[in-house]
């Protein structure tokens, strides 16, 4: 069969759907019967990770290397020997006696170039220039169609096509000219669509034609003396959620700063920061880090300062944000000790929550450009996505059929939780199937020699949660394969999306298989809508969450499918978007800037607000409930009150059916029986859902009499939040005591 087909899943899983016989109790599971040898099929035989290379010393690490690897060695893995710190890659040296540009190194190029360590665009390349790309706010940008228009600095033009990147992807088409301009960027686009290369081309050509004026002063490597040190002051700041994805944007950045004299470094947890200081010390220009060390080294200004910073770069926003590092990202963004307040912010992330759109506008310029490559959240047609019925007790089972059914190709299989990737990694490597895995509770060498052994094909599959794998962007990733849907507890469809990313990367083909049975069904009608919105075939057991006007082989109107969460930056500002949760879908109130419409103006003098809608439909400015059908003029103010008219006559019952509550005043309906009434004046209307403060300015100075006075049978009992009432209608006293109403409301108060 094809390397793409799964049309003889059916011979390789006879059983996959079938009842399983029980296990009695205090007996052991039988063996799994292993159907195939793995390397009569192609695959390479599996390697023992050797923990005791990777536990020495870093002197006997490096004794070991200097006796053992060789440079073709290091060239196989970018200029990195096999056990060292992803930081340590190979970087191009500047030194003054070069001009303004720097000679060619053909050795150099190889590590950094090399087609085994970057994604090339692929075959199906044109297929993403059909994506809709959609531009919000005032600000319009015209998108460059090829990078010989886009106005790159030579040294840069020459990079990128080294690179392998001929055409500008969507999302590239309009960032570079949007930074090239000096605008602030939100940019929304789908996984695998070059947004890295989006932003590190423009900010970079840009420099190079000013780094020697912008830059710090450093020494000249070929001069500099044993122990010299320099404080690392960037120019350039790009924060990113996980150590994998901050080590592999420094590996495109130590690409595009080729042959230029700008100097990138890379810090993150899990290395020890005796490893990452001396590489700071030597200079740095371009710095990317993760939240959690990046904080660290900012409070400790004799290293590390901002005061020079031009850009900040954050990638992935939505997953920081996620992680329970907002604060952190709150003070990254205020620029540390940067006091000029010039930096250009740029946010990149595949969907955009409601709370990276705040964060978005609390620090971005007013006029930032704001661009959408397709639906946020959506995947690419690129991707083929196959849903395979499996029940739990199988999933082993089907897992090594379906790795026997295909050629042997780089692979990736996702599980919710580290125990289930520590017992996967057994399962398959006692199978004879090449394969390692990464989790949070590995050491950070660990996690690094495992995903150099993917990339390098020592170990073509691995097994990963998918935090740890978010953003890993690695050549020729052909299958994913969800051992574990994710339900929402793990992300949800979101998370589904990041996932299957991982393959069929900037125009190449890919294949994602998802195993599913009953317990995924929570994820079932979501995860129907993303497979049609890409014209993929449903299966028979999905069939019953297709929406009308559509068929299982994927036939129907996309642009009428209806998401509930799009993770969307268009909506208002409320807590909850219409027909959606947390705010995520967008609300029909939003005006043409993508960001909500404004709050209604309160109308002069009174406090009191007008609403041509109905009163149950329109909320009041104030958000203490609903406006009045018609404008409605307060009484005139009585001498002697600041509360209102005084009632002319002894003091009457409520109607019979507003017991306790009076008449309503002209305009508003009665309240029901049982409660304040639905339609209160702005200012005083009844609590919106949450108890929100109210307002900070207290009740209008002039207040209808249409409450009418209380029953004298609950004189002078307290009647419903409103106070005790006077025995008779006197004037009230304007004090804190009683004032025939109540003690006036403070701007602090409560109900």
């Amino acid at each position: 069969m094809s390397a793409w087909g799964t049309g003889d899943m059916a011979a390789a899983l006879p059983d996959a759907t079938n009842e399983q016989p029980a296990i009695e109790q205090g007996s052991e599971a039988p063996a799994v019967e292993k159907k195939a040898d793995p390397q009569a099929y192609g695959w390479v035989a599996p390697t023992k990770y050797d923990y005791e290379t990777f536990n020495k010393t870093n002197k006997e690490l490096e004794e070991a290397q200097a006796s053992a690897q060789s440079t073709e060695n290091q060239a196989e893995f970018g200029g990195i020997s096999s056990g060292d710190w992803a930081n340590k890659g190979a970087l191009y040296e500047w030194k003054d006696e070069y001009g303004d540009v720097g000679p060619h190194f053909p050795e150099l190029e190889k590590q950094l170039f090399g087609s085994e360590f970057h994604v090339r665009s692929g075959i199906k390349f044109d297929t993403l220039q059909e994506i809709t790309v959609t531009q919000e706010g005032n600000i319009r940008i015209e998108p460059v169609k090829s990078f010989d228009d886009a106005g790159l600095h030579p040294a840069m033009r020459d990079n990128v096509t080294l690179a392998g990147y001929n055409v500008p992807t969507p999302i590239q088409q309009y960032v570079l000219p949007a930074i090239f301009k000096g605008h602030d960027v939100v940019a929304c686009a789908q996984t695998g669509s070059g947004k890295t290369a989006a932003f590190l081309i423009p900010i970079l050509s840009k420099l190079m034609g000013k780094a020697k004026k912008l830059a710090a002063v450093r020494g000249n490597p070929a001069l500099m003396r044993e122990g010299e040190r320099y404080r690392a002051e960037p120019l350039v700041l790009i924060v990113c959620p996980n150590r994998e994805l901050a080590t592999q944007i420094f590996d495109e950045a130590r690409r595009f700063c080729y042959r230029t004299m700008l100097r990138p470094c890379v810090v993150y947890g899990g290395c020890p920061l005796r490893e990452q200081i001396p590489l700071l010390e030597k200079g740095c220009d371009l710095l990317i880090a993760t939240p959690g060390r990046l904080i660290d080294f900012m409070n400790r200004p004799a290293l590390l300062t901002l005061k020079r910073l031009k850009y900040m770069v954050i990638d992935e926003a939505d997953e920081m944000l996620h992680s329970d590092w907002e604060s952190d990202l709150k003070q990254i963004m205020s620029g540390g000790d940067q006091e000029e307040g010039n930096i250009t912010y740029l946010m990149f992330s595949a969907t955009f929550p409601k709370i990276a759109r705040d964060l978005a506008k609390e620090h971005l310029a007013h006029d930032h450009v704001r661009i959408r490559v397709g639906r946020a959240g959506s995947s690419h047609v690129n991707i083929k996505q196959d849903v395979i019925f499996v029940e739990a007790h199988a999933k082993r089972t089907a897992l090594f059929d379906l790795l026997m059914s295909a050629p042997p190709a780089r692979t990736i299989i996702f599980v919710n939780s580290k125990r289930s990737a520590d017992e996967l990694d057994d399962f398959l490597f006692n199978s004879d199937i090449p394969c390692t895995s990464i989790h949070g509770d590995r050491t950070q060498k660990e996690r690094e020699d495992s995903i150099r052994a993917f990339r390098s094909g020592k170990a073509p599959v691995l097994i990963a949660t998918g935090v740890s794998a978010r953003g890993l962007d690695i050549h020729n990733v052909m299958h994913v394969i969800n051992y574990d849907m994710p339900s929402p507890n793990y992300g949800g469809i979101e998370e589904y999306t990041h996932r299957i990313g991982r393959t069929g990367r900037i125009g190449n083909l890919g294949l994602a298989t998802s195993f599913y049975n009953e317990r995924d069904s929570d994820i079932a009608e979501t995860l129907v809508k993303t497979l049609l919105e890409t014209h993929q075939v449903i299966p028979d057991f999905l069939e019953q969450y297709i929406p009308e006007g559509f068929t299982a082989e994927g036939t129907g109107d996309v642009e009428k499918l209806k998401f509930e969460a799009d993770s969307d930056y268009g909506d208002g500002d409320g807590e909850n978007g219409e027909n959606g949760e947390n705010g995520e879908a967008p609300a029909e109130g939003a005006d043409a800037s993508g960001w909500g419409a404004p709050a209604a103006p309160e109308a002069s003098g009174s406090g009191w607000t007008a609403s041509a809608a109905p009163a149950q439909e329109a909320p009041a400015a104030s958000g203490w409930g609903a406006q009045p059908t018609t404008p409605v003029q307060a009484p005139p103010s009585n001498a002697g009150s600041n509360w209102g008219q005084q009632p002319s006559s002894a003091p009457q019952g409520p109607p019979a059916q507003q017991p306790g509550w009076g008449a309503a005043p002209q305009g508003f309906q009665g309240p029901p029986a049982q409660g304040p009434p639905a339609a209160q004046p702005s200012g005083w209307g009844a609590a919106s859902q949450g108890f929100q403060r109210p307002p900070a300015h207290g009740p209008p100075a002039i207040q209808p009499s249409g409450w009418g006075p209380a029953p004298a049978a609950l004189q002078p009992a307290q009647v419903g939040g409103w106070g005790a009432t006077a025995a008779t209608p006197a004037v009230p006293v304007n004090n804190n005591n009683n004032n025939g109403w109540g003690p006036s409301p403070t701007g602090d108060s409560r109900w």
